[in-house]
C-alpha cells in the first residue's frame, strides 16, 4: 500500500520573519525507493535558526533551497523499504531527511543510530548536529583554559547550553546571556553556571561589569547585534570571539548590522572567527563518544523541547526567533 507524504516545499524567499505563505504544504504519495535508495519514516525534525538562512538566496557554506524543493531539516526516523545493501527495514537513521513525512533517496550523508541508547529527539540535540557544533566550536575555535572567563550569548538554547556545561567540565567561569528569569534560573540550578544576565531584564554591559569583573576571555556568540557590541566593550588581551551565530539579524529586512566595536579586537589584539559545524565532519565520532560520556555520566544535560505536528513547521520554526523554545527544539513528525 503506498504511503502519503505530507511535506513543506519552499515556495518563495522569505522577507523578514518566516510566513506560513512561503511554504507549499502539499500530500502526494510516498516515492518507492529505487536500486540504492532507501525510504524513511520521519520520527523527528532538527528545528534550527541555521535553516532561516538556508531560506536565502545567495553565496553561503551550503547551497540554498531552491524554490519548490522539500524544506531542507535534520531528522531521525525508521527505514521502512530498503534496496540498498548497507540498511534494512527497521533500522534507524539520521541525516538531512526534510520537512515531510517520508524521505525516499540514497543514504548518502545518512548515519545509523541505535534508540536504546538515548532517546532518539539526543540525536538532533546532544549527540546531533547541536553537540558537535558545541564541542568543536568551542574547543577548537574558542580554545578555552582553566580559568577563563568564558561568556555565552543564547545560553539556554540548544548549543549555547551544552558550550556552557563543556566550558565547566574545563575548568571555566561561566556566565549566560539568556531571555527570562525561568531559563536564567535553569542555567545556574541544573546547568551550574557561574553567573547569568538576562537580556530581557536588566542592561547586558551593567550585567558583564557585574558577572565578568576580570573580562572575557571566550565568547561564544549565537545571537549577533547589540549583545556582541557590549561584550566586545569587556574582552581582555588575546581574547577569542566564536561566530556561531546571529539570530537577532536573520529576519532584518534591512542591512545586517555589524559590531560597532570592532576595534576593541585590535587593541587587545584579539580574535573572532567565524565556525561551520561541517568543517570537522571527520572528527564526528571522536566528539560523539566524549559527549556521550559526559551525558552517561550526568556531567552534561540535554534539554529538548518537543513540538506535536509536521503540520505546525511555519510557526514552530519561528518560536526559535521569538525565544520560545527552551532547550534543543524539535518537531515529532
Amino acid at each position: 500500500m503506498t504511503q502519503t507524504n505530507r511535506r513543506f516545499l519552499l515556495a518563495k524567499r522569505p522577507v523578514g520573519a518566516v510566513r506560513r505563505d512561503d511554504f507549499t504544504f502539499e500530500t502526494v504519495p510516498a516515492e518507492a525507493p529505487a536500486e540504492g535508495q532507501i525510504q524513511v519514516r520521519n520520527l523527528y525534525l532538527s528545528l534550527d535558526p541555521a535553516m532561516r538562512g538556508w531560506m536565502n538566496e545567495g553565496k553561503s557554506y551550503i547551497p540554498p533551497v531552491a524554490l519548490g524543493q522539500v524544506m531542507r531539516a535534520l531528522g531521525v526516523g525508521e527505514v521502512v523499504a530498503s534496496r540498498h545493501p548497507d540498511y534494512k527495514a527497521g533500522d534507524h537513521v539520521s541525516g538531512a531527511l526534510g520537512v515531510q513525512d517520508y524521505f525516499t533517496g540514497e543514504p548518502q550523508g545518512l548515519h545509523k543510530i541505535d534508540p536504546r541508547l538515548a532517546p532518539l529527539p539526543r540525536y538532533l540535540s546532544a549527540l546531533g548536529m547541536t553537540g558537535m557544533t558545541a564541542y568543536f566550536a568551542l574547543l577548537e575555535v574558542g580554545q578555552p583554559k582553566a580559568g577563563d572567563t568564558v561568556v555565552i550569548s543564547g545560553a539556554a538554547g540548544a548549543v549555547g547550553s551544552i558550550v556552557g556545561q563543556i566550558a565547566k567540565l574545563k575548568g571555566c567561569h561561566v556566565v549566560g546571556i539568556a531571555g527570562g528569569a525561568q531559563k536564567c534560573q535553569y542555567l545556574k540550578d541544573e546547568l551550574g553556571f557561574d553567573g547569568v544576565i538576562d537580556y530581557k531584564a536588566e542592561d547586558v554591559l551593567a550585567g558583564l561589569k557585574r558577572e565578568c569583573p576580570k573580562g572575557v576571555d571566550v565568547y561564544f556568540d549565537n545571537v549577533g547585534g547589540e549583545i556582541l557590541d557590549a561584550v566586545l566593550t569587556r574582552i581582555n588581551f588575546k581574547a577569542r570571539i566564536v561566530i556561531c551565530g546571529a539570530i537577532s539579524q536573520y529576519n532584518n529586512k534591512e542591512a545586517v548590522k555589524g559590531p560597532a566595536n570592532y576595534l576593541a579586537l585590535l587593541v587587545n589584539r584579539a580574535r573572532m572567527e567565524g565556525f561551520v559545524v561541517m568543517d570537522h565532519a571527520k572528527d564526528y565520532g571522536k566528539a560523539a563518544h566524549e559527549i556521550a560520556g559526559w551525558l552517561a555520566s550526568g556531567k552534561v544535560k540535554s534539554k529538548e523541547d518537543v513540538v506535536d505536528g509536521l503540520e505546525t513547521f511555519p510557526e514552530t520554526l519561528l518560536k526559535l526567533f521569538s525565544g520560545e523554545n527552551f532547550g534543543k527544539l524539535v518537531l515529532k513528525v
